[in-house]
């Protein structure tokens, strides 16, 4: 057992949850590589993990410190160097080109910083690692034990290999179908009309056969409608400011009378200033 293991088994519960945590997924912390003494290391900055702790995946964790601030965040981060899951780390220059892993030291004073670096000495829990390498290892005996299998099962894969090459062949076919149609109708119905036109969309299986034809249309680009702007001087208000306190206004003749249309006339209305 290595230093970094005999220091961590010493955890207490509260901090291995935290870290199990950060190691997972569900922290959605940015995770870089780095060189640490010839071997490959994943390290991740200080603000990162601050950030994991305060998300609500972590807030829905049960047997874990409480966090709210940013400080209390950086407190637990703290609190947990010392069993060694992490270590802060400087960076130095890229072990080859610019997309190379950096080299990477680990620092003497070992202290927690949103700006810092950390590199894992923690590689979480393997049962996955475990059990998918148990998994490949009974497909390929079962592979190689294939002459052994009872005659029922051989002929089961027989029919299930038979039938996920005719759905390939099938889905070749369709597309190369729907091409000649629409190059078809291009020349005699233009612009083109497409068979399943979301085949190769990113939909649901369903949906890739919905609808089942479509013309080619090129889409429409949705421009910003610029609104109207009023005529200058077409309220009262405006008339009476350029018009020195008067204006002309048109008056309809609206009597029911005179069979002529409805004649209009004029009249000359003063009006004071109000601020005079």
């Amino acid at each position: 057992m290595s230093t970094a293991e005999a220091q961590q088994v010493r955890a207490p519960p509260t901090a291995r949850n935290v870290v199990q945590f950060l190691r997972s997924s569900k922290s959605g912390m940015k995770i870089r590589v780095g060189a640490l003494n010839g071997k490959r290391v994943d390290y991740f900055k200080g603000k990162s993990a601050t950030k994991a702790l305060l998300s609500p995946a972590y807030a829905k964790l049960k047997n874990v410190p409480a966090v709210t601030t940013e400080a209390e965040a950086e407190k637990v981060l703290a609190s947990i160097i010392p069993y060694a899951f992490y270590l802060r780390i400087d960076r130095g220059n890229a072990t080859g080109s610019s997309t190379s892993p950096r080299h990477v030291t680990v620092t003497p004073q070992q202290a927690f910083a949103a700006e810092a670096y950390y590199a894992w000495f923690y590689e979480g829990s393997q049962w996955t690692t475990y059990a998918g390498g148990l998994l490949m290892v009974a497909i390929m005996l079962a592979g190689v034990m294939f002459p052994l299998w009872p005659p029922i099962m051989r002929l089961g894969v027989w029919y299930i290999s038979v039938a996920m090459l005719g759905v390939i062949a099938a889905f070749f076919g369709l597309a190369i179908v729907r091409l000649i149609f629409y190059i078809i109708t291009v020349v005699v119905a233009s612009p083109g009309i497409w068979i399943f036109p979301n085949l190769f969309a990113d939909v649901g299986v369903i949906e890739s056969f919905i609808p089942v034809w479509e013309w080619d249309l090129p889409k429409k680009k949705g421009g910003k409608k610029k609104k109207g702007k009023a005529v200058a001087g077409t309220t009262p208000e405006e008339k009476l400011a350029t018009n020195g306190g008067a204006f002309i206004e048109e008056v309809v003749d609206e009597s029911t009378e005179s069979s002529r249309p409805g004649s209009q006339s004029a009249r000359v209305e003063e009006v004071l200033d109000e601020d005079s």
